[in-house]
């Protein structure tokens, strides 16, 4: 059994727990329920910013431990000081030590787009991330059927929450649909964990033009922006780069420094 499927596992016995424990009518009384969320999408598109999502996740299954006591509050808040377009929560805790509430902190702390990266088998994760402030949700097209990625994403929508499809193989193609509001290109093989960025330069020309792309994993470079924003890319979703230092968003703010300054350099080379 592959990591992945140890996490599937795992997330259908905890779903069956948080149903008993939170249900469906509790999470509906939090006050983000009904609170207006922010668009991912038009954030990633936005010119007055480089298009990273700067993610805060303290382990994983591949590195181990990465960022343990981390500060939720003062890195989300450092983060989008940095410059960055939204922020990326990880939320599962028995694999990469987050949990809900972390989410929440942020939530309370930053008037930006909050995507919840969690593995979502059941709707009633997507009723959750509305319930403790998700502006979008991350869906995994390696492990949903395109029936049920069609049905999350109506579901997701109808509560006023965008859509992030997660691509790692062409087979899975297939599975994209014009209601998805980002497709994301994972450069890290879930299944044995090895990271290849060329993932993303090859389903560059495969994927439609008008679709807000984005690249995961594996960006250690300014130069690596650049390559990808000439392929069509409009978000670059960064965790470890950032994490593993003491204080990460002083890392994404010297990232993003040197991404501007190339881009500068190349507007200016092309006068």
């Amino acid at each position: 059994m592959n990591i992945l499927d140890k996490i599937i596992q795992h997330k259908q016995k905890e779903v069956e727990q948080r149903k008993e424990l939170y249900p469906i009518r509790l999470l509906e009384n939090s006050i983000y329920f009904s609170a207006k969320t922010v668009s991912l999408k038009k954030y990633l598109q936005r010119n007055d910013k480089v298009g990273i999502i700067a993610e805060i996740k303290r382990k994983s299954p591949s590195k181990g431990i990465i960022n343990k006591y981390i500060d939720v509050e003062r890195v989300s808040i450092g983060y989008m000081q940095a410059g960055a377009n939204a922020l990326s929560i990880l939320t599962d805790e028995e694999f990469f030590g987050g949990k809900s509430s972390d989410l929440t902190t942020a939530r309370k702390f930053n008037y930006c787009p909050i995507l919840r990266k969690d593995f979502i088998i059941d709707e009633y994760q997507i009723i959750e991330s509305k319930s403790i402030g998700a502006d979008a949700i991350l869906l995994l097209a390696n492990v949903l059927s395109e029936k049920q990625i069609i049905q999350f994403t109506n579901t997701a929508h109808e509560l006023g929450l965008e859509v992030l499809l997660e691509l790692r193989d062409e087979d899975e193609l297939n599975k994209y649909n014009d209601s998805i509001d980002v497709v994301g290109i994972n450069n890290r093989n879930l299944k044995t964990m090895e990271i290849n960025l060329e993932q993303s330069f090859k389903f560059a020309s495969l994927l439609p033009k008008n679709a807000v792309k984005v690249s995961e994993s594996g960006i250690q470079k300014a130069t690596d922006i650049i390559g990808l924003k000439e392929e069509g890319f409009q978000g670059f979703l960064m965790g470890e780069f950032f994490m593993k230092h003491s204080r990460p968003e002083d890392a994404c703010t010297q990232f993003i420094k040197e991404v501007q300054h190339l881009i500068k350099s190349k507007e200016i080379a092309t006068i």
